[in-house]
């Protein structure tokens, strides 16, 4: 039998792997339950030792040696214990050897329970871990159902399953099952049924992510991403900064020929991405950040609120406002500061095209 126990143990451990250790405790407990009830002792009284490395596995009865007798199931007289061992005096424990058929239905059934448990127990807590340690990280999984009515994505995340609901979806991306997608892993959340992943496909994380994994200097920290906005499916700005004079952060970023944010917008389908310069200097920054239109002057209005006024060259005023005044919008999550726009004769003209 113990054979078999130890050899179903190294099974079991290897198929949901689970480390012997923590499978041993957990049976330990199982069976300290399933004695307690069988025999209506408390946990004291029980003692259960398993050696995997020896194949040893024993169950034992602990009595307390006792002038008087109070509860006979937890305790001896000192001529019962003498009859078992004449050394045996009071205060000693008695240690009686149980064999594993004698707990009963009730206390096998009890130790499969408290075992199944405990493994469901271990199983979550090791898929929590894994998928913790890839919160905030890009993770490619494999589309496992789509449901239209819902609007819903499941992936398959490895060791676990994770929704994509429409919010977190690129508006009018398409998926189909067996589709490898990468996802931003935004939170793990700790859930009765286990772990819970939440991701992205339109966090402005995504984007910073992937500029992080591709573009070298920012991964080794000379180049900075300060501060990022997204529409996801049409358009990212990113700022950055260097902290290396010689290394020119937007080039960094754009890479020779535009082949490193290239890659970039090939991965996100298409989706346009200005790199601006960072700047300690407000009016400088929020002139890059307007990009791609040219910037005549920036004005930082006083009050409460963060506003500015930008002129901008008549003929560049529906380019910084953008189409449907995107690029203000974007312009104006980067920087912080309401932007008001303005073109260099006063007059604003109907023209807001893209």
């Amino acid at each position: 039998m113990n054979a078999e126990f130890f050899e179903a143990l190294n099974m079991l451990g290897k198929e949901r792997g689970l480390s012997p250790e923590y499978l041993v405790e957990k049976i330990k407990a199982a069976i300290v339950i399933a004695v307690k009830k069988d025999y209506e002792v408390e946990d004291d009284n029980v003692l259960v030792e398993i050696d995997p490395d020896a194949g040893k596995f024993t169950v034992n009865l602990v009595q307390d040696v006792v002038e008087e007798v109070e509860n006979p199931r937890t305790q001896l007289s000192l001529e019962q214990a003498q009859a078992i061992r004449k050394t045996y005096q009071v205060g000693q424990r008695v240690v009686t050897p149980l064999k594993t058929k004698e707990f009963g239905r009730i206390a096998a059934q009890t130790a499969k329970h408290v075992i199944r448990q405990g493994i469901r127990e271990a199983e979550r807590s090791q898929l929590y871990s894994e998928m913790q340690s890839k919160a905030h990280e890009i993770v490619t999984a494999q589309v496992v159902r789509i449901d239209p009515e819902k609007g819903i994505v499941v992936l398959d995340m490895g060791k676990g399953e994770a929704v994509l609901p429409r919010s977190e979806q690129v508006p009018g991306e398409e998926f189909y099952e067996g589709q490898h997608v990468q996802v931003y892993v935004k939170d793990v959340l700790v859930t009765e049924r286990g772990p819970r992943i939440i991701i992205s496909r339109t966090s402005e994380q995504l984007v910073k992510r992937m500029f992080e994994m591709e573009v070298p200097e920012i991964f080794d920290g000379t180049v900075e991403i300060r501060a990022i906005s997204r529409e996801a499916g049409v358009r990212t700005k990113m700022a950055v900064w260097s902290k290396d004079e010689n290394v020119d952060p937007v080039g960094a970023c754009i890479g020779a020929h535009g082949a490193r944010v290239n890659q970039i917008v090939e991965q996100l389908h298409g989706e346009k991405i200005d790199v601006v310069r960072w700047s300690e200097d407000i009016t400088e920054f929020i002139g890059a950040a307007l990009s791609p239109a040219k910037v005549l002057k920036v004005e930082i209005l006083e009050g409460e609120r963060k506003a500015c006024r930008v002129t901008v060259p008549d003929h560049q005023l529906s380019l910084a406002i953008g189409n449907k005044g995107q690029n203000a919008r974007l312009c104006a999550r980067l920087t912080g500061y309401n932007i008001d726009i303005r073109p260099e004769s006063g007059y604003y003209g109907e023209d807001t095209e893209d």
